[in-house]
């Protein structure tokens, strides 16, 4: 491991000078950057330990129904919380699916929000790694592509999103507020994550020095409480990065879908917001047809890169059941296996 300072700042604009300069870390939990540390894959300069700052633990009712969740309230509180599970239990459903207890309970929001991609190119120095050190190459294309992207790559870049928490809040409209240099600002989640394009080495679309402060979720999403579901397909069921992952919510008045929110992770360098599937769902009856052909619509533009065109199906069908879990109803209690496809698919009748 590298030498590098060490700082603990007391307030938040104190972190946001000291993190404005080139190598500059965040330090929440550290449960990735550390990780990547340790085998040499990161190398910052100097680590901005955010874990003394205060206010940024707390989650909040808004004046609009929504909660607003401090970037340090770690991910445990946050899938306990019952606002949370009433409000947002696709939220909730996907935190539990994302990790071993012990790493919830350790791991943060804004952590979660800007972690690395798992791709295992990325986290071996030995390998070319646009994204790590721009120009080099990328390895994963005519390697191991099995995780990687089937929508939104580069010739730059094929790596995934790894997160769970992300994607339902992506398809809930979630808000990111931040703190840097320039002063304060907010941008929806979104926009927060980019595709690699040319310039891989650009993951987010914060500044030098932006911190995330906390996350919001509008209290207009909370109208999808009664039907939201998240699906995750992994190799083994416990504690696994996705595959292909799905979140959907609805809003079904009078036997008719009025509204749809969906979004896929596992599939691109950003979890990723199926407005085309959702407009196909809008009007139409929940039913298994016009899941199918909401599906389709969510994977039109996808495209496999080596061997991994199964994930094209799968994300089709991973699609499908979260829809159809949605349709039925969101269940009074989670899960015993949150997210799981093999979980049962019992829901509670809310329309």
């Amino acid at each position: 491991m590298n030498l590098f300072d060490y700082i603990r700042p007391a307030t938040l604009d104190e972190a946001a000078e000291a993190g404005a300069g080139p190598g500059a870390a965040y330090l929440g939990a550290g449960t990735n950057l550390l990780d990547l540390m340790k085998v040499g894959a990161m190398r910052p300069s100097r680590i901005v330990d955010l874990t003394r700052i205060p206010g940024l633990s707390a989650i909040e009712d808004t004046p609009d129904g929504g909660l607003r969740i401090g970037a340090l309230v770690r991910n445990a509180d946050v899938s306990a919380d019952p606002r949370i599970r009433a409000r947002f239990p696709a939220v909730a459903e996907a935190l539990l699916s994302g990790a071993s207890a012990q790493l919830r309970n350790a791991a943060t929001v804004g952590g979660n929000l800007m972690q690395h991609t798992r791709c295992p190119y990325f986290a071996d120095p030995e390998s070319p790694c646009n994204r790590r050190a721009p120009g080099t190459g990328c390895a994963a294309l005519g390697g191991e592509t099995r995780m990687m992207a089937v929508l939104g790559a580069s010739d730059q870049c094929i790596a995934t999103h790894p997160s769970d928490f992300c994607v339902p809040l992506v398809a809930l409209d979630a808000v990111v507020e931040v703190l840097g240099p320039s002063g304060r600002r907010e941008l929806p989640l979104e926009e927060v994550h980019l595709l690699p394009g040319d310039t891989p080495q650009v993951v987010t679309a914060l500044a030098p020095g932006e911190i995330v402060t906390a996350l919001r979720l509008p209290g207009a999403s909370a109208a999808f409480a009664a039907n939201a579901r998240y699906v995750k397909l992994r190799d083994r069921t416990s504690y696994a990065f996705a595959l292909v992952s799905a979140a959907a919510a609805l809003r079904i008045e009078n036997g008719r879908i009025v509204e749809a929110r969906l979004a896929l992770g596992g599939v691109a360098a950003k979890p990723w917001r199926a407005r085309g599937a959702e407009a196909v769902l809008t009007g139409a009856a929940p039913e298994a047809d016009t899941f199918a052909e909401a599906a389709e619509a969510a994977l039109a533009m996808a495209a496999p890169i080596g061997d991994n065109d199964f994930k094209i199906t799968l994300a089709r069908r991973v699609l499908v059941r979260a829809l159809a879990r949605a349709a039925a109803g969101t269940p009074e209690h989670l899960p015993a296996l949150p997210a799981s496809a093999f979980a049962s698919q019992g829901g509670t009748a809310h329309v």
